[in-house]
């Protein structure tokens, strides 16, 4: 327990707060003196714990250079800019001093008794010094009784002949030799370090053993009465054969971890000439006691038969980032204990029911970054303790194979479909693969006792019909993001897919192209926390779209206009950045809750802005006035008179069109003659515009032969040079082989108006919808009435309204209906044409427009 609280004092000192402090300055405790230019030691107070001197000229550090600091328990004398000479007892006067930074300095002297009188020196280090064998052999660790790490690492250290009084550090449990240029150690170079118990040993990055040829007999055991908790002997290019001799060497070592990663063992990908390790490779370990292993970073290609039997003790194996492509029949036997299996970034493709046979106890097993396509049904079937498998970024095409263990990983695969099979899971990763159908969901939520669902980046976008709600009582995060429901929801299906969730708290529903929520669709999840609505495309919530106790919403990068404040009541954090709000009165109420609420609102100020009208675009609302906005209560009253006289006109004009109704046909008919006769000298022609198109005709591919002989025979010009208009519709203007999307996008904003012919086919027609929603989105955009919607045929007021974007028109707007009688037609096109040559009265911009004068223009 000591050792741990001394590890913990050294990262509580080095954690010390410092940015508080001025650079060259001390504030009694901390004293921070980095870069600094200084060329000696400053004067600090005698209560400073901390002094920091890095990056300076300090050049000498003698008995003199300290003042008696008492209190003193780091000091950072790293990385001085010239030479450093650090004298006899040099740190005398620091006698309580625990870690001493001396890294990265160019040691021109250091005096053998420079670390004397440190008797409670915990840490010391040394590293990129400069320093040679002489530092190990003189004695320079003399009496630091209390010195548990020391790092010499990045030395000029070419041998290691310990000095004895090495074997009086009876504190010691960490040394880092690392990255020296020590070719070979032997037992008599490490006696001093014999009986001890090391947390921590290496030997790393030296080529150790590797360029040397190696007499075993006499070298004998370097490890010998020793007892090592993490061997690190990984960087030093070893192959099979020094592998081998070296574990024969270290027969009976206790090693609890032996790090030999970044080897050269193995033939790779197509060499033959270079061994793969096998049985007799770690055999010598079989006394050692090792529990974890690190072969990664390596060239193994072929896991032979009982590699690893001897190590009977072994929990945990590290074979990542190797060229594993075989696992040979029994290679894992022997491993009766292993606990955890690391086979990621390998070159694996098939697995086959008997590659992990030998692994009773084997509790996680990572296979993620294979190539693997195929994998035979039994594989993982008598892993009885296996809980977690992670087979994430590989080729798999099914998981017929998945055992019912607690934790799955598939995402980045190819998963189209998923099987009917029995599944119980805790947690679920699939996200990154191909699944459309909502039917996959709904299986997905049948899973017991399943808590995490993550189905991000799929293609989620079709529903079938009849699927019965999961009552699932036991998921607590769903994540749905980046996937295609809107496609799924505007047909009025799979509304009930959150049906029975009552204890989910997280759910992800961004980037899914969502332009309505459907009534009632979170109505079940009353234990839901957090919701994610980011990157969709709302332009309005509608009072019950939200769970009744959600407590964080982001709905961030959005189309809202003027939300309703009421809404966010029960919420406590809020992100509502990058949204599309029309600064107008209307929005008083939300901007004056923007400022009074105890909310927490997420993003800078500058993230939340107006973006119409022009006059405010990219204006934070925390800065628009919403003065002047309370409107006067209109018409509180009405003038008698005033009434009289609207009764009369009402009569008036019900008797006439009782008249004209009875005689409509003959009645047009006469007109249109007269207006012929009248403007018979005036030109058919018109003012040219900016448009291509005078319309743009959005109609069901089903419903082309009536809108020929209806409308297109009677309007285009193309059918006929007595008619006006020039009209774009798919079959003919649409650009083979180009994007639908974009297509439709283009005849959207290239026209003049856009006329949506709705039909039965119509509301049953994915693309016309999308089309219709882009003509709302320019209606927002610019502000006028440029869809011009039709009913065609005999559709209900009830079968407009099941269509969200629909809905919202039939609720605002008005729209032509396709005459029963044929003796309306000719009225009605008359009509059609008088709405698509109408044009738009323009707003005056004037950059000057208060907020309040909005109110009295609206």
């Amino acid at each position: 327990m000591g050792d741990h609280l001394d590890l913990l004092l050294g990262v509580v000192l080095m954690a010390s707060p410092v940015l508080g402090i001025p650079s060259c300055s001390s504030d009694g405790q901390v004293a921070l003196y980095r870069f600094c230019n200084l060329t000696q030691v400053p004067q600090v107070l005698s209560t400073t714990k901390n002094l920091l001197l890095s990056f300076n000229y300090i050049k000498t550090v003698t008995t003199t250079s300290f003042p008696f600091l008492e209190q003193l328990q780091l000091l950072e004398l790293g990385t001085q800019f010239t030479p450093l000479t650090i004298d006899k007892e040099a740190f005398r006067n620091l006698p309580n001093l625990r870690i001493l930074d001396l890294g990265k300095n160019q040691i021109d002297f250091l005096h053998p008794d420079a670390f004397q009188g440190l008797p409670h020196l915990f840490e010391l280090r040394l590293f990129s010094c400069g320093l040679s064998d002489a530092v190990l052999k003189d004695g320079y660790f003399r009496n630091l009784e209390s010195l548990t790490r020391l790092d010499l690492s990045i030395n000029q250290i070419r041998g290691l002949y310990l000095h004895p009084s090495f074997q009086d550090l009876n504190s010691l449990k960490s040394i880092d030799f690392s990255l020296n240029q020590i070719p070979i150690v032997c037992e008599h170079g490490l006696e001093p370090l014999q009986g001890k118990t090391l947390s921590f040993l290496s030997l790393a990055k030296n080529n150790l053993y590797s360029r040397v040829s190696v007499d075993w007999k006499k070298c004998m055991n370097p490890f010998r009465n020793m007892v090592l908790e993490t061997l690190d002997v990984s960087g030093n290019g070893w192959t099979v054969d020094v592998t081998g001799n070296f574990s024969s060497a270290i027969n009976g070592s206790q090693i609890f971890s032996l790090v030999l990663a970044y080897h050269i063992m193995g033939s790779g990908f197509g060499f033959h000439n270079i061994k793969d390790p096998d049985r007799n490779t770690f055999a010598g370990l079989a006394r050692s006691s090792v529990i974890r292993l690190d072969l990664s970073h390596g060239f193994i290609f072929s896991l032979n038969f009982r590699l690893f039997e001897t190590l009977k003790e072994l929990k945990v194996l590290n074979l990542a980032y190797n060229k594993i492509n075989k696992i040979t029949d029994g290679a894992f036997y022997g491993l009766d204990n292993l606990q955890i299996l690391n086979m990621s970034y390998n070159l694996l493709g098939e697995l086959y029911n008997s590659n992990f046979d030998g692994l009773p106890k084997v509790a996680y097993v990572d296979l993620q970054k294979n190539h693997i396509g195929i994998i035979q049904a039994e594989t993982f079937r008598f892993l009885e303790k296996l809980e977690t498998l992670d087979l994430r970024d590989n080729a798999l095409k099914t998981i017929n194979f998945i055992p019912n263990i607690p934790n799955i990983f598939l995402g980045g695969n190819k998963l189209v479909t998923l099987p009917n099979i029995q599944l119980t899971a805790n947690f679920i990763h699939l996200s990154e693969n191909r699944l459309e159908n909502l039917d996959y969901l709904y299986f997905l939520l049948q899973v017991p006792h399943l808590q995490i669902l993550i189905l991000n980046q799929n293609r989620f976008s079709t529903c079938n019909k009849g699927h019965a709600p999961s009552k699932n009582l036991s998921l607590e995060q769903l994540f749905l993001g980046e996937n295609m429901l809107q496609l799924a929801w505007e047909g009025g299906f799979c509304w009930d897919v959150f049906k029975g969730l009552f204890h989910l708290q997280v759910l992800y529903l961004n980037n899914n192209y969502l332009n309505f929520l459907p009534p009632g669709v979170f109505s079940d999840l009353t234990a839901l926390r957090g919701l994610s609505l980011n990157s969709n495309r709302l332009t309005a919530l509608s009072p019950g779209d939200l769970p009744a106790n959600l407590e964080v919403l982001d709905i961030s990068r959005n189309q809202l206009l003027s939300p309703d404040p009421d809404l966010f009541a029960s919420l406590s954090a809020l992100d509502i950045t990058h949204n599309k709000f029309i600064c107008e009165c209307e929005l008083s109420a939300f901007i004056n809750w923007l400022n009074q609420t105890n909310v927490t609102i997420f993003g800078s100020h500058a993230d939340i802005y107006c973006m119409y009208p022009d006059s405010f675009s990219g204006a934070s609302l925390y800065s628009v006035s919403t003065e002047g906005c309370d409107e006067e209560e209109f018409f509180k009253s009405l003038n008698f008179s005033l009434f009289l006289l609207f009764t009369v006109t009402l009569t008036l004009f019900l008797m006439t069109v009782l008249i004209v109704t009875k005689f409509r046909g003959s009645c047009f008919t006469c007109y249109m003659t007269a207006q012929r006769l009248v403007f018979k000298d005036r030109t058919r022609g018109r003012e040219t515009d900016t448009y291509k198109y005078d319309a743009y005709l959005c109609f069901s591919s089903k419903d082309f032969e009536w809108v020929q002989n209806a409308l297109l025979t009677h309007l285009d010009a193309q059918y006929s040079d007595q008619n006006r208009f020039k009209l774009c519709f798919e079959e003919r203007d649409f650009v083979p082989g180009e994007n639908h999307i974009t297509n439709i996008q283009d005849a959207v904003w290239s026209s003049r108006k856009v006329v949506c012919l709705v039909s039965r086919h119509f509301l049953g027609d994915g693309w016309c919808l999308e089309a219709f929603s882009y003509a709302q989105s320019r209606c927002l955009s610019d502000l006028n009435s440029a869809l011009i919607m039709v009913v065609v045929g005999s559709l209900s007021q009830y079968q407009l309204m099941k269509h969200q974007s629909i809905r919202g028109f039939v609720q605002t707007q008005q729209y032509l209906r396709w005459p029963e009688d044929l003796q309306d037609v000719g009225w009605f096109l008359n009509k059609l044409s008088q709405h698509i040559l109408k044009k738009e009265k323009g707003t005056k911009k004037d950059n000057n427009i208060p907020l309040e004068a909005l109110a009295t223009i609206s």
